[in-house]
């Protein structure tokens, strides 16, 4: 295939770290996958990701923002968070009691997604999920 026609279509959009924001980047990512089979998936995925800039970083005090990267290339769907840091613990897919009231949300974006990054920089935490088109959560293509 020819270099230039390639590449994968990237989109991006900055939020200010307001809860509601959180819907906003869900109809954001519903609105540019638009019939696409992982279209579902990837708009829970955005919204749990999302939530959890504003209520556990930097993301969510006044200020703050987070930003979404959605990355569309052959078979795979690639979205990711990038928060505003500020947090000492890296995120990680827990298993809570069952009167815990936080904790089950990556749990989900890793059932959901074939693949969960996180990356720590000074400037903040990517989490990027990546969803590929036709295979079930938990298969990997060839």
């Amino acid at each position: 295939m020819h270099e230039y026609t390639s590449s994968p279509r990237v989109w991006g959009l900055i939020c200010p770290g307001f809860p509601e924001e959180v819907s906003r980047a869900r109809r954001w990512t519903r609105d540019i996958l638009k019939g696409s089979p992982c279209a579902d998936d990837a708009e829970l995925i955005v919204s749990e990701l999302s939530a959890n800039a504003v209520l556990h970083t930097a993301s969510g005090h006044p200020c703050g923002s987070f930003h979404l990267a959605l990355a569309v290339w052959r078979q795979v769907i690639a979205l990711s968070v990038t928060d505003a840091g500020g947090t000492a613990s890296t995120p990680k897919a827990g298993h809570p009691s069952e009167d815990a009231v936080h904790g089950r949300g990556l749990a989900m974006v890793t059932a959901l997604a074939h693949r969960v990054v996180i990356h720590d920089s000074h400037q903040g935490r990517t989490v990027t999920a990546e969803l590929f088109i036709g295979l079930h959560p938990g298969e990997l293509p060839c």
